[in-house]
């Protein structure tokens, strides 16, 4: 199959087209390289010895983006791209309202224009919010606490509409919980720009000196010891996902909803000890106030992409973790 991944520059981007790649699929990636590298891309034929197709495009750039379906050709579209740091959303949200939504409408507009209707959609746990029942379910209502979220859920909508218009779409919306971990190579991961959001890279960068400490943001949160408790998955746990949702979709249409998450929920101070124990030094942290939009707790129930997809996370924190600190030992500037 022919399939165009945008975003897939990025760091869940790139893990995903190493597994289409060895699944004997053609790739094309569209990205614009906002927080992401071309890099990444080179390594991933490397791992693959296949070809990437690449695309340096903006997804607001509608003409653009009808010249990839012409040149390309695409029968299907994993769609990942989007801006994606919590904090930042809270501080530029028409940014992030401005690229993700209209970005995704004039993904679908050409989309519907090449008649190109099979969509695996890249959502996010963000988009319940603070749920009132763990694990969460796909059916818990979404409301979400911070733009980047909200985008998310506007997005789902779009989708949601869409099929609703009609039904010949086929489509497969994916809210998965917290990427991490890398490639087992040390090939590819994740390589943020600054100082990292995510917890992982945030670690792994002290473990590696390049920044001094770990800032823990909030330690007065109503679990066990004070910090916030997330659904960490592995990230090729997560690009294996989106090959089987892409594989279960109904070849007559339709529109599914999973979590894809592990069902365990992990404190940031687990990980932090998880990774003492995988470098074999002290991780130096300080804990300081919560970020804005974070909550207290969040994990899946995965037991519908479980029964549906046949699919199930398979790597635990301490692979994770291992794979995490490989990546970074050796990549200490990242894809620099």
């Amino acid at each position: 199959m022919r399939i165009l991944v945008t975003g897939g520059a990025g760091y869940i981007g790139t893990h995903t087209c190493l597994v289409l790649q060895q699944a004997g699929h053609d790739v094309a990636v569209l990205d614009n390289l906002a927080n992401s590298k071309r890099e990444g891309l080179t390594r991933v034929e490397a791992l693959s010895g296949r070809p990437l197709g690449f695309y340096h495009v903006d997804l607001l750039d509608p003409p653009e983006v009808d010249r990839v379906f012409r040149e390309f050709a695409p029968e299907a579209v994993l769609h990942f791209a989007a801006l994606k740091a919590v904090g930042e959303s809270v501080q530029f949200p028409a940014k992030y309202y401005q690229n993700n939504v209209t970005g995704t409408l004039n993904l679908c507009a050409a989309m519907d224009r090449h008649a190109v209707r099979t969509l695996v959609f890249s959502s996010s746990a963000t988009v319940y919010g603070a749920p009132e029942e763990i694990p969460i379910r796909e059916e818990a209502p979404l409301r979400a606490t911070n733009p980047y979220g909200w985008s998310k859920v506007m997005m789902e909508l779009i989708l949601t509409d869409l099929h609703r218009a009609d039904p010949t779409w086929r489509l497969s919306v994916l809210r998965y919980f917290n990427p991490v971990g890398a490639h087992q190579s040390g090939t590819i991961g994740e390589d943020p720009t600054g100082i990292p959001n995510n917890l992982f890279p945030y670690v792994t960068q002290v473990a590696v000196g390049k920044l001094d400490n770990l800032q823990i943001f909030g330690g007065d949160y109503p679990t066990a010891d004070g910090t916030g408790i997330r659904d960490y998955i592995h990230v090729v746990d997560l690009a294996e996902g989106h090959l089987r949702a892409l594989e279960r979709l109904d070849p007559n249409g339709g529109h599914q909803i999973y979590n894809l998450g592990t069902g365990r929920g992990y404190s940031v101070l687990d990980v932090v000890r998880a990774f003492e124990r995988i470098v074999g030094r002290a991780i130096p942290y300080e804990i300081v106030d919560r970020r804005s939009g974070d909550v207290a707790e969040c994990y899946a129930d995965p037991g519908r992409a479980r029964t549906a997809l046949q699919w199930e996370a398979g790597r635990d924190l301490d692979q994770m973790c291992e794979d995490a600190w490989r990546w970074q030992s050796q990549n200490p500037s990242g894809y620099a």
